[in-house]
């Protein structure tokens, strides 16, 4: 099963260059990624959705080879062709593939104009190299929404925070293990 997760960043550079790292990764083979969207809000609050891959134009270009190839059978592989582009361009444009593009839009409103979010669904990771990719960017962010497990949404969080909320969660994780440590020390046996 796929996983969502959402990150939100004060800038839009930010989101563009995490996109490419996730795509560095999946080309070493450390992660499947379904979807890499980024969403960035301009001056005016409009939201616009830079999807990684154009279904239009892949619509466009396999209509009309299709319809090049039908045209020839009927004698005319330019009109077969231009009607086959049109075609594919209109079947492209209908489709929304991976992330649904109204969710991610509704989710955009909430940041401020000049952010960006980037909504990845990934279908599979190895997860310790993916967060030292990540964590070696040195980008932060704050995450929206994720369908990670507690745990790996806690390692996630933690390799996006800043340097400050880093050091803040791993005080807290140290004083967790040492209240830890203090309840399982045995009591101290009486001196007869």
């Amino acid at each position: 099963m796929s996983s969502l997760i959402a990150v939100a960043f004060s800038d839009e550079k930010s989101a563009f260059t995490m996109r490419e790292k996730l795509y560095e990764m999946q080309k070493n083979y450390l992660l499947q990624l379904e979807d890499a969207v980024v969403v960035t809000k301009d001056t005016q609050n409009k939201i616009k959705l830079h999807q990684a891959m154009n279904l239009t134009a892949v619509g466009a270009a396999g209509g009309g080879f299709w319809g090049m190839l039908v045209g020839m059978l009927f004698l005319n592989p330019l009109l077969g062709a231009a009607v086959g582009a049109g075609a594919g361009a209109l079947s492209g444009a209908l489709t929304d593939v991976g992330i649904n593009d109204n969710f991610m839009k509704d989710l955009s409103q909430s940041i401020t104009p000049g952010s960006s979010v980037l909504f990845v669904l990934v279908r599979s990771a190895t997860d310790d190299k993916v967060l030292d990719g990540l964590r070696a960017t040195g980008l932060h962010g704050t995450i929206l929404k994720t369908s990670l497990a507690k745990d790996k949404e806690e390692q996630l969080r933690e390799v996006l925070s800043s340097p400050s909320v880093q050091q803040e969660l791993q005080q807290q994780a140290a004083q967790e293990k040492a209240a830890s440590n203090q309840s399982m020390t045995p009591p101290p046996l009486p001196n007869n």
